[in-house]
């Protein structure tokens, strides 16, 4: 049986590692819906549409195809048919994902898509609301985090051009967005197991979140409601 697997957690917490790491070992597909966030943004931006203007965005999203290829350690990702891997990755579009992804329409379509793109299992899938809204029937769910200095250092060796406070400084304003904002906010679902990664290795993070998906694998077949709810690891 393959699983669906969530891992959700603020930014900088390590959860696209995680899951790329885990997809490449247990062998299945690393669906990035953060990826799939920045892909509309970027168009948003491309086409000029508001980021403010959520009717607007919705028929956007509704005329686009997010694809993502698998590839290595990670994905290729696909818009209307072009690769745009790494340009999605670019401060600007990604600051203009978390402002698309506080209106509800543009979440709702998202989700549809990313439902339908997991619908066979054997699938990995990060974000923000993975375990709470998109999948919330998963069978494993993982909640990563860590200490706000500890997330923000890791975002600020990824990216040394901006001084470390000013990437701390962004990094809270952007928690504050995701778990404050009225559609599917940040926060852990009842049954998701919570990884502290602040004092670990990528290679311990890993470990731990393999422990728990081969004890849900031997454990009795239950439904989400009743798994063990807020564990913390």
């Amino acid at each position: 049986m393959k699983f669906v697997i969530a891992i959700d957690g603020p930014a900088g917490a390590g959860k696209s590692t995680l899951a790329a790491r885990l997809a490449q070992k247990l062998g299945y597909i690393n669906l990035e819906s953060g990826a799939m966030y920045r892909a509309l943004a970027l168009k948003a931006l491309a086409t000029k549409v508001a980021l403010e203007d959520e009717a607007a965005l919705t028929r956007l999203a509704e005329s686009s195809r997010i694809e993502l290829a698998p590839e290595g350690d990670g994905n290729r990702v696909l818009l209307d048919g072009r690769d745009v891997s790494e340009r999605i990755r670019e401060q600007d579009v990604t600051d203009a994902a978390s402002r698309i992804s506080v209106h509800p329409r543009v979440r709702e379509w998202m989700v549809a898509h990313q439902r339908a793109m997991g619908a066979r299992g054997g699938i990995i899938m990060e974000g923000r609301d993975i375990g709470t809204k998109v999948f919330p029937d998963a069978e494993v769910k993982i909640f990563l985090d860590a200490a706000p200095e500890v997330r923000g250092d890791r975002r600020f060796r990824q990216k040394p051009t901006l001084p470390s406070d000013t990437v701390i400084a962004e990094l809270r304003e952007r928690d504050r967005r995701d778990r404050t904002r009225a559609a599917s906010p940040l926060e852990a679902a009842p049954d998701a197991v919570i990884i502290d990664s602040t004092g670990m290795t990528i290679e311990e993070v890993i470990a731990r979140a393999e422990a728990i998906i081969a004890e849900r694998s031997s454990a009795p077949s239950t439904s989400s409601g009743q798994a063990k709810s807020g564990r913390r690891s």
